[in-house]
This record gives C-alpha cells, sequence and structure tokens, in this order.
C-alpha cells in the first residue's frame, strides 16, 4: 500500500489520514471480540498511517475507551487524533435510556473519558445524538467552555440535522458532523451535505459498509444474526431485496479484481476531500482489506455503475428501528 493519504476536517478542524478506524465493534453491538486481537488492528491501523480513532464513552460501557487506552500505551499519543462520542444513557442490561445532553453532563462525560482514555485532552468531542430536551447551544456552550480550559481541541457533531448544525456552528466553529454515508444511506447529500461544504465543516462517515451489509459475509449469511437482525435492512423480504442489491454490487467489484467492500468505501471516499470514512474493523485481515480501497483507481462510470447498482428507492428498509429513527435529529425536515 501506498503511503497514507490526509485529508482535513472542515476549515477548522485538524488534517487526519484519508481514513479512520470506527473502534465500537471492538467492545458492543456485534458480538463477543478478541481484545487482543483488537488491539493489534489499532496497532496495524496505526502503522499503515490512520491518525483518527473513534470511540465513544458507551459502547461497553466504559470498555471501549479502557481499549484504546491499552492499544495507545506506549505509543505516541500526539500521531493520534481520538473522536470521542457522549450523551447515551444505558442501563446495567445494555438498553438505551435516552440522551443527557445538559452542560453539567457534558463536563462529567468528558471527565471520565479523559480518565478511561488516559489522555489530558480529547481532540474531537461530540454527543452521540441530539438531546430534544436540550438547546444544542448550550450542549456546544459546554463544549467551547472545555475547548477553553484545553481538555478538548475540537467540537464535532453526530447524527445533527442541517439546521441544528447551523445553531451549534454559530456558538462554536464544527469541525465535522459524523453520520452514516454509504451507497445504502444517502439522505445526507439533500440538505446536510450542502450546508456543511456551505460552512466549510467535514463529514466523517460511519455505516459506509451499511453494518456489513455491503460485504461478502452478508452474501454467505455471516453477517445477519446479533444486533444487526433487528435493523430493518437485515429483516425478511427487505433483507433478500438489499442482498439482491448486494450480490449485483459484488459482480460488479468481481470484475474490476476487487472485493464488494472495497468498493463500498472506495464509493465513499470519492464523495469529497471533505469525507472522511470510518471503518468498523475489528481484525486485521478485515483492515488490511479496507486500507486497500485507498488505492483502488476506478472512473467516473465506475461510480456511476454502482449508483446504478444500488439505487436509493431500490434500497429496502430504514437504518434502524423505529424507535431510533425517532431519536435522530438528522432525520428530521
Amino acid at each position: 500500500m501506498s503511503m497514507m493519504k490526509v485529508r482535513r476536517l472542515g476549515t477548522v478542524g485538524p488534517e487526519v489520514s484519508a481514513m479512520g478506524l470506527g473502534c465500537m465493534g471492538m467492545s458492543d453491538f456485534y458480538g463477543p471480540a478478541s481484545e487482543d486481537e483488537s488491539v493489534a488492528t489499532i496497532h496495524s491501523a496505526m502503522e499503515a498511517g490512520i491518525t483518527l480513532l473513534d470511540t465513544g464513552d458507551f459502547y461497553g460501557a466504559g470498555h471501549n475507551e479502557l481499549l484504546v487506552h491499552k492499544a495507545l500505551r506506549g505509543r505516541n499519543r500526539d500521531r493520534i487524533l481520538l473522536s470521542v462520542k457522549f450523551g447515551a444513557l444505558r442501563s446495567p442490561d445494555g438498553s438505551f435510556l435516552g440522551y443527557d445532553g445538559r452542560p453539567a453532563a457534558v463536563k462529567n462525560f468528558a471527565a471520565y473519558s479523559l480518565k478511561r482514555l488516559g489522555t489530558d485532552h480529547i481532540d474531537i468531542y461530540r454527543p452521540a445524538r441530539v438531546d430534544p430536551n436540550v438547546p444544542i447551544e448550550e450542549t456546544v456552550g459546554a463544549i467551547a467552555d472545555l475547548i477553553q480550559a484545553g481538555y478538548v481541541r475540537w467540537l464535532g457533531l453526530s447524527e445533527a440535522s442541517w439546521s441544528t448544525v447551523r445553531r451549534a456552528h454559530a456558538v462554536h466553529p464544527v469541525a465535522d458532523l459524523q453520520i452514516e454515508y454509504s451507497l445504502m444511506s444517502r439522505s445526507v447529500e439533500t440538505k446536510i451535505l450542502p450546508t456543511l461544504r456551505e460552512l466549510g465543516i467535514g463529514l466523517t462517515a460511519y455505516g459506509v459498509l451499511s453494518r456489513g451489509l455491503i460485504s461478502a459475509g452478508a452474501l454467505k449469511g455471516q453477517s445477519q444474526s446479533g444486533f444487526r437482525s433487528h435493523f430493518p435492512r437485515f429483516q425478511g423480504q427487505n433483507l433478500k431485496n438489499n442482498l439482491a442489491l448486494v450480490e449485483a454490487l459484488a459482480a460488479f467489484a468481481a470484475s474490476k479484481a476487487v472485493s464488494v467492500a472495497q468498493l463500498a468505501i472506495a464509493w465513499v471516499l470519492s464523495r469529497g476531500r471533505d469525507i472522511i470514512p470510518l471503518v468498523g474493523a475489528r481484525r486485521r485481515d478485515s483492515l488490511q482489506e479496507a486500507l486497500g480501497s485507498l488505492d483502488l483507481v476506478l472512473t467516473a462510470e465506475d461510480f456511476s455503475k454502482m449508483e446504478a447498482l444500488i439505487p436509493v428507492p431500490a434500497v429496502a428498509g430504514e437504518r434502524y428501528m423505529p424507535e431510533q429513527m425517532a431519536m435522530l435529529d438528522s432525520e428530521r425536515p
């Protein structure tokens, strides 16, 4: 693989690797994961030039932050940018209880994250969801206080609507918005992405493989159990419909001698230099596959072909369950 390419998170944010590593699956949601393999994967990512690690204080009830801390121990902290999400409230059984964006809660969450991560600062700090009961100006104001005090470097947002992004940016410059973006999830293109570009805000894209739906494993039935089985796109006729789309894309990938996952990541990379895909690799082999997408040479015709194979109206099912969709500020007009 060639030297890692870099991109910038908006006009006010830092320069980062063109691909980030999402660490969530190493601790939560996608079944058991080997801690040793997870640490080895983070190390491999760093050795490959990845500088952006994404985590959340509620992934595995703090386990993910402790895992990242373990992986960074003895390494050059200044070479890594830690993106941390906060605000999700969970019960001991793992269920979600809502979100808390109150200023006092923001600062409390940050204190615990700093301790678990073993660092004196968080590079990019963002509410995991917009708290509907707290004005975004108050949540962002608390993060601005943390930036002023040196505990946080940049402000980020997650799953916020175009209007909420504007309100937040008016209080303090936003470096990036983290939101789902893939061949199967393109609603961001209507109002959110144009707003980000108008304001000079970057986009970190999660779910670039649509929770593993766009993968060889999904075609073999390997990605349809556990937490994913609750998503509408993985259920019944929706799944059959969506796998037919992925099969067509996989055939096109085979004609290019690449994997279907590499093709999907390359498509996200092609959307603009202000977009950084987060890959949720939990193992070194998955990471290496994802890294291969950075070196693909594809034409505009290739990308148009991919979009024709997975047209937005043909994707069956919402990206989250109904109760979760209702909590997505990004889905509001």
